[in-house]
């Protein structure tokens, strides 16, 4: 659990710049150059990702288990990761009206994905990893929107052609991922 927890922190932390230390961060943008901080960043994100995934996975081999959620809350969130899915792809196809009006898709899908997979799973990993990104996206969406606020920040208007199109990916890389990547990546079937 250690491993999960240590990469949980480095990788959100990371994540977590622009909200708790975004003085720290341009002053490091500023000392290395943009291209030198993003490797650093990436580097820290890498790091962060490759020991939570691996700390979730050795966490998983010895659960402790905190409750068992009901069959219906699997339903519950497949359509909730279903919503995560079409925010994602909000946040890179331009000009859609999602985007256009919640502006930090990904952060919303993020809060989805993590929350879907609290109501499903109930170990103590699952409740430290999904738990952890959701109070994550919760503070980080909060601090996008008043940045927004203050930067009086404009967002292009969406248009309807781009907006079917985000609903068309989201839905196939959902179905995509529920029927077939879930099971080869995480080793468990949404569906069975």
């Amino acid at each position: 659990m250690i491993y999960l927890v240590f990469g949980l922190l480095l990788f959100l932390g990371i994540h977590s710049t622009r909200v708790f230390a975004d003085g720290w961060r341009l002053r490091m943008v500023a000392r290395l150059g943009d291209l030198p901080w993003k490797g650093f960043y990436a580097a820290l994100s890498l790091t962060g990702l490759a020991l939570l995934v691996w700390g979730y996975a050795q966490a998983r081999q010895q659960p402790v288990l905190i409750w068992s959620p009901p069959v219906a809350m699997r339903h519950i969130a497949a359509l909730l990761t279903l919503f995560s899915f079409v925010l994602l792809a909000a946040a890179y196809i331009p000009a859609n009206h999602i985007k256009a009006r919640l502006h930090h898709p990904m952060v919303l899908a993020t809060k989805g994905w993590a929350f879907a997979h609290l109501l499903a799973n109930g170990n103590l990993a699952d409740v430290v990893l999904f738990g952890g990104f959701l109070v994550w996206s919760i503070v980080l969406f909060a601090s996008s929107r008043r940045r927004d606020r203050r930067e009086a920040k404009v967002y292009p208007a969406g248009r309807w052609s781009a907006t079917v199109l985000t609903f068309a990916v989201g839905t196939l890389a959902w179905a995509a991922f529920a029927l077939w990547l879930h099971a080869a990546w995480i080793g468990v079937k949404p569906f069975a």
